[in-house]
């Protein structure tokens, strides 16, 4: 792969990139939607209790709003080897460069992790209860699942670039943890 300077967060790369961005852009990137539609049974769930985690699901009509992040020329590798190993644990992204707008600049290539429909941990289509029910009761490795939907709605919101379907979804799962309580 060519050296790309610059990475798309949609999920958790937002607020949890893990390397120390030199520019964080707002940036949009059309033909993709942002959606609950991974299984996780690592970061956020286990196999007896998968949680759900984002993924970017390939929609013509879509556009999914997220942040762009500048990696340093001296720290590519680096960030690089550090990526494929927390995106790429089972495969079910695949790695793709594709052409991000950045907000009031140009259109640059960014590294992207873009969900593989054909792999068995794809769980796009579910309704906003069924996500809401599993990302509930999981916790994987990284966490309780919900706190990375509450994160992720959070950091949107802070960053001027709310999403009125995680927020709603952020809402259903707050309730089903009271209702446990």
């Amino acid at each position: 792969m060519n050296r790309v300077e610059w990475i798309f967060g949609y999920g958790s790369l937002m607020w949890d990139p893990g390397f120390t961005p030199v520019e964080t852009r707002r940036a949009r990137l059309s033909g993709y939607a942002r959606s609950f539609c991974l299984r996780s049974i690592q970061h956020r769930g286990t196999a007896a209790r998968p949680g759900l985690v984002l993924g970017l699901d390939e929609e013509a009509e879509a556009a999914c709003w997220g942040l762009a992040l500048r990696v340093a020329g001296r720290d590519h590798d680096e960030v690089l080897a550090y990526l494929r190993a927390r995106e790429l644990v089972t495969d079910a992204y695949r790695e793709a460069v594709l052409p991000l707008a950045l907000e009031d600049g140009p259109e640059v290539p960014a590294l992207t992790y873009v969900m593989r429909r054909d792999h068995w941990q794809y769980a796009g289509g579910l309704t906003l209860d069924e996500q809401a029910r599993m990302i509930a009761t999981a916790v994987g490795g990284r966490g309780a699942n919900a706190d990375y939907l509450f994160n992720t709605a959070a950091h949107l919101a802070e960053i001027g670039l709310p999403d009125a379907e995680l927020d709603r979804l952020a809402g259903m799962v707050r309730k089903l943890l009271e209702n446990r309580h």
